[in-house]
């Protein structure tokens, strides 16, 4: 008999901004956690990527965008599983450093590009609904949230 278990679908909803490197640099910070993370495949319509975020390994499915909205299966599996298949099967790997920041009853997370992709500071709200209400972080600039230059799947040709 098979293993049967259920699988949850979820909607992504996210907005994404340009930061203020002057104004980010003056600010306290948290501790980051380093991510390490490549695709196994990557279109417009389908991303699976492989994450190491501190010492934990994800595998996430996403779907194709629409608008700040889209598809996403997310799964925890073993970290050294997750470096087997970025070490296999991706040829580039982005690095960051994620700093998770509370700012008026939301969580921004806050990435700092590390090589090729070096001085790119992105910041991301996760919202429950498209019209959420939020207030910006005076740090945050120009939202980049539908323009794919700034998904991690194109950025990580600039590895």
């Amino acid at each position: 008999m098979g293993l049967c278990r259920s699988i949850w679908l979820m909607k992504e909803i996210e907005v994404k901004y340009l930061v203020d490197t002057d104004k980010w640099s003056q600010i306290e910070k948290p501790e980051p956690k380093l991510i390490v993370q490549g695709f196994l495949q990557r279109s417009e319509d389908l991303t699976v990527r492989v994450r190491i975020k501190g010492d934990k390994g994800f595998l996430t499915i996403k779907g194709k965008s629409e608008g700040i909205t889209r598809t996403e299966f997310e799964y925890a599996i073993p970290v050294n599983e997750a470096q087997e298949l970025i070490d296999r099967f991706t040829d580039k790997c982005i690095r960051k450093f994620r700093y998770e920041i509370n700012h008026k009853g939301h969580t921004w997370e806050v990435d700092e590009f590390k090589g090729n992709l070096e001085g790119l500071i992105l910041a991301e709200l996760e919202l429950t609904r498209e019209e959420e209400a939020y207030e910006k972080p005076d740090w945050v600039t120009t939202d980049v949230s539908t323009d794919p230059n700034y998904y991690n799947a194109v950025l990580i040709e600039k590895c």
